[in-house]
């Protein structure tokens, strides 16, 4: 496995890679990686003849206060799963190397889709999503590129900024990966104490409670809405940021429930901040 800590490195083993005639998949990461991450690498070795993965905490997706310096890595850690996954090459560069001290432009979808949902808390977050995946695609130049579900509104993002660029690049979703007792595979699981990993349980238990309202008819957003956070605010240690019912391709409010709404939330447990969702007529 390659590891690669300039664009420079990428591009001439991309260029290698393409003028062979290969495929090349990219699944952009913050690193501390795990199983969700992992079922992202094996989608793209899947549909691509070589995979690349970024490992690179993006400061400019962080608003002030927010938990950029605390942030969990192990790179170490990364290679290994990667290498063991078959991973073909790694871009793991230095913040300076994306963001020299002048760096001034920035990606930014100008409508109501990044101030729905995280955006409401975290106003900057997809400017900056949208400007370094801008960047790793214009570095990598992907064939496919690889996104969770859990983080369902970056992925509608991501595809409108690929619409409205004409980006030569297609994205995949993938799965929410679990754990066995339901709780959404997250890097900032490791924030949690053994107490507030078992309250942390409460995000998936409210969406199987929504999941099976949408599957028995329930038509009423705000009724479906109601019960999640009735279910959430069971939890002591559980302290909603919101549980909203949205458009999956717009992110625009709706209400009524129907094939292709996202109903999606985040919920503080303790200090960490955890997101889950599902999309109405998807499986899990």
């Amino acid at each position: 496995m390659i590891v690669a800590e300039s664009a420079a490195e990428v591009r001439a083993q991309i260029r290698a890679w393409k003028q062979a005639g290969l495929s090349v998949g990219l699944v952009p990461t913050m690193g501390y990686l795990h199983e969700g991450h992992a079922s992202l690498v094996e989608k793209s070795r899947s549909l691509c003849d070589r995979t690349v993965v970024s490992v690179f905490v993006n400061p400019t997706q962080f608003g002030p206060g927010e938990d950029l310096e605390s942030y969990p890595r192990d790179f170490a850690h990364d290679c290994a799963l990667l290498e063991e996954r078959g991973c073909d090459m790694v871009f793991h560069p230095d913040a300076s190397a994306l963001y020299p001290p002048d760096f001034a432009t920035y990606v930014e979808i100008c409508s109501d889709m990044p101030k729905q949902l995280c955006g409401k808390t975290r106003p900057t977050h997809f400017r900056g999503v949208c400007t370094v995946v801008t960047k790793l695609f214009n570095i990598v130049t992907p064939n496919m590129a690889f996104f969770g579900q859990k983080d369902a509104q970056q992925l509608a993002i991501i595809r409108r900024m690929v619409r409205d660029l004409s980006m030569n690049v297609e994205i995949v979703a993938c799965p929410i990966v679990r754990e066995a007792d339901g709780l959404a595979r997250s890097s900032r699981n490791s924030y949690l104490n053994a107490q507030e990993r078992a309250a942390a349980t409460v995000l998936s238990r409210s969406v199987a409670v929504g999941r099976d309202m949408a599957a028995r008819g329930e038509r009423d957003a705000r009724a479906l809405v109601a019960a999640m956070k009735t279910v959430i605010e069971t939890e002591p240690l559980a302290r909603i940021d919101y549980v909203d019912a949205v458009d999956g391709v717009t992110m625009q409010p709706v209400d009524v429930v129907r094939d292709g709404v996202l109903v999606a939330m985040a919920v503080h447990i303790g200090k960490t901040r955890l997101i889950d969702n599902f999309i109405v007529g998807e499986g899990v």
